[in-house]
């Protein structure tokens, strides 16, 4: 089953408010596979463990009808709050138990999600509801990230990395899926036409706020906040303290790069 580290409310707004879409780059790599492997139009696409829906939106141009499932009330509630298109509807699902009929499916995404659910069940149920040469597309970031800001990037990416050992201790043991670029996930993918894409490295501009914000988001981070909450709110000031100092300015709507390393996952079933 699913771990479920994602499901309270205040998790899922903050989750909404600074989780951001797949980068145009990781867009670009999916659907040029799944371009090679389908016709147009595109009818079905499910978006397993979606959040608050910052990853199933990107679908939206795409195809004629896309379902979002996550196992969190709360953060399916946000995404409905969020959404208004027409071809998209959301459900509360585990990833191993989709809504969705057998072989009806052109393409499965997963964004920083597919860590977190039983793989064996998951894989099986992945490959009930693709339709033969239908897509699937794993995809997360990693966990070292640098920020950049004119000549302070090195300083600054040293405080970040200092954040990251704070919340190590917090750390889900899920997430070496993750560290190990979803490797042993790609193993475990009983397609033979399917493809790692590793190093896809994307600069992400946002103010700093939002930086701050993204912290709040991490798993470890709400571990660490439900079990030492002083602690850890603490982190998040002192944290911002001290990049505003580096950085010379004292707005936290200062504009940075924040320097992101992704991999992708990509497969197709069978005829």
């Amino acid at each position: 089953m699913s771990s479920r580290l994602f499901e309270g409310k205040s998790h899922a707004s903050v989750y909404q408010k600074y989780r951001f879409s797949a980068p145009q780059e990781v867009q670009d790599i999916i659907f040029n596979y799944m371009g090679e492997r389908l016709t147009k139009p595109y009818g079905l696409a499910v978006d397993v463990g979606c959040g608050t829906g910052q990853s199933t939106r990107i679908l939206v141009p795409y195809f004629q009808k896309i379902v979002g499932t996550d196992i969190s009330q709360a953060q399916i509630e946000e995404a409905r709050n969020a959404d208004h298109f027409p071809n998209v509807t959301y459900s509360v699902s585990p990833a191993e138990e989709l809504p969705v009929d057998d072989a009806s499916v052109d393409l499965i995404t997963a964004c920083a999600a597919v860590h977190w659910f039983d793989t064996e069940k998951f894989l099986k149920e992945v490959d009930r509801i693709l339709k033969p040469r239908g897509c699937l597309a794993f995809y997360t970031y990693l966990p070292d990230m640098e920020l950049h800001y004119k000549d302070r990037s090195e300083q600054l990416t040293k405080v970040v990395r200092e954040v990251h050992d704070t919340l190590a201790p917090y750390v889900s043991e899920r997430v070496n899926h993750v560290k190990s670029g979803y490797k042993d996930i790609f193993e475990a993918i009983p397609y033979a036409d399917k493809q790692r894409m590793e190093k896809i490295t994307v600069k992400i501009p946002m103010p700093l706020a939002d930086f701050i914000g993204l912290i709040q988001t991490f798993s470890m981070y709400q571990i660490y906040l439900k079990l030492e909450p002083e602690k850890a709110k603490d982190l998040i000031v002192t944290t911002e303290k001290r990049l505003l100092e580096i950085m010379g300015v004292s707005s936290t709507e200062t504009k940075i790069d924040a320097l992101m390393t992704n991999v992708c996952l990509l497969a197709s079933k069978p005829v």
